[in-house]
């Protein structure tokens, strides 16, 4: 039963939520929004480019998307679109930039050699030091059916590569070499020596000198084999 009410008491209503004003709430804190990294404009292109080389040395050619580029730069999806039309032409810019830096690392050793001999071997160690230091790139610049050679900037540093090469086996031969026009047993120095370089780096990269390696004196590096192998190639070569 309930409790009677008894004289002097008053029944007691239940009270009522307060209401407050709108100005008397606290402000909620907006929701954090996703921050993109700014760029000066113009250099948005050059930092997708280094984005795109940081995803394809760490994750590989087929971890390397215009989503992931875009991520890795923290700017939006829409970016290297914007700047490259597709995946193609990223990575075909991207390639370009290879080709460059591959152009100018065997440049650079070469000037530095102090004779015939040095400068014969400087060439072939630069280029499979570049390989060794920048896989993913390397890979990337022979897939040629991933890249747009119609691409100027790639047309041109492979092009530049090509007549590094060529210079290189005219000094050995002792004659110039046009890139344009080649007699058979010019093609035929050419593509010796790039079928001997770029088949014991590619052997290097997949491991597949190992086998080898182990079974010489202890302590013989891969650079050393290569040396071995470029002398008794180009020594006898070489001008007296």
């Amino acid at each position: 039963m309930a409790k009677s009410i008894t004289k002097g008491e008053t029944a007691r209503s239940p009270r009522s939520p307060r209401k407050t004003s709108p100005a008397s709430r606290p402000a909620r804190r907006p929701a954090a929004a996703k921050t993109e990294t700014p760029y000066h404009h113009g250099a948005l292109r050059e930092a997708l480019l280094q984005a795109a080389e940081r995803v394809l040395e760490r994750d590989g050619l087929a971890g390397l998307t215009l989503r992931a580029v875009a991520r890795e730069a923290g700017v939006s999806h829409a970016a290297p679109t914007h700047h490259f039309g597709d995946l193609t032409g990223l990575v075909s810019e991207l390639a370009a930039i290879g080709f460059r830096q591959f152009n100018a690392a065997m440049a650079s050793s070469s000037d530095a050699a102090t004779s015939p001999l040095e400068r014969a071997l400087a060439r072939p160690k630069a280029y499979v030091a570049y390989a060794q230091a920048h896989p993913g790139m390397y890979g990337l610049m022979f897939r040629t059916e991933r890249l747009d050679y119609s691409r100027p900037s790639l047309h041109e540093a492979a092009e530049s590569s090509f007549a590094g090469l060529a210079n290189a086996i005219g000094a050995m031969r002792q004659e110039p070499i046009s890139g344009k026009a080649l007699t058979i047993e010019q093609g035929a120095a050419i593509a010796r020596a790039w079928s001997m370089v770029h088949g014991f780096t590619m052997l290097l990269l997949d491991g597949r000198l190992e086998d080898i390696l182990e079974r010489l004196p202890a302590g013989t590096t891969a650079e050393q084999l290569l040396e071995a192998i470029l002398k008794s190639t180009v020594a006898a070569k070489l001008p007296a």
